[in-house]
């Protein structure tokens, strides 16, 4: 039976993402789902590029390739952190600040279609479903890197 609520929810989560590329081309963006994700984040104020991979759950290497694109199109600008140069702070630009304003009521409208019959109570109970299905999946994340880093501190003694 859990199967197919996992499966429910991939088959979810693709056709949302479908959907929501369509929507973004049909409004004439060139933006993929996962770069709108990005500088939706972004919208928030300007972060760190680590804060950045956390906030968007993708690995550092797709959210680095993601940031390039998005600053070959002059959405985004990166600015060295004053106090470690090692470090880089991602923030909008005026030209990714304007692509939200005009972005940000087709997403809502986008959003709120898929909310259609549902109510408060419904919204709820899925929220609570989903975050504690995603809190699972990063305990069992961090106990799995735990196992693999034991095995290799085993390996090297």
């Amino acid at each position: 039976m859990q199967n197919k609520y996992g499966f429910l929810i991939e088959v979810a989560s693709r056709q949302i993402k479908q959907a929501l590329q369509r929507k973004l081309q049909l409004s004439g963006a060139d933006l993929t789902v996962d770069q709108w994700v990005v500088l939706d984040q972004l919208s928030e104020g300007p972060k760190s590029q680590v804060a950045v991979v956390e906030a968007v759950y993708k690995d550092p290497p797709t959210v680095t390739r993601i940031i390039d694109l998005l600053g070959q199109k002059g959405l985004v600008v990166r600015k060295a952190d004053p106090n470690d140069r090692r470090k880089f702070s991602v923030g909008l630009t005026v030209e990714g600040e304007a692509l939200i304003s005009q972005l940000r009521p087709v997403v809502d409208d986008f959003r709120n279609q898929g909310w259609e019959g549902l109510n408060e109570e419904d919204y709820v109970h899925l929220h609570r479903i989903m975050t504690k299905i995603v809190h699972n999946f990063e305990i069992a994340s961090a106990a799995t890197l735990m196992d693999a880093t034991a095995i290799s501190d085993d390996k090297a003694a």
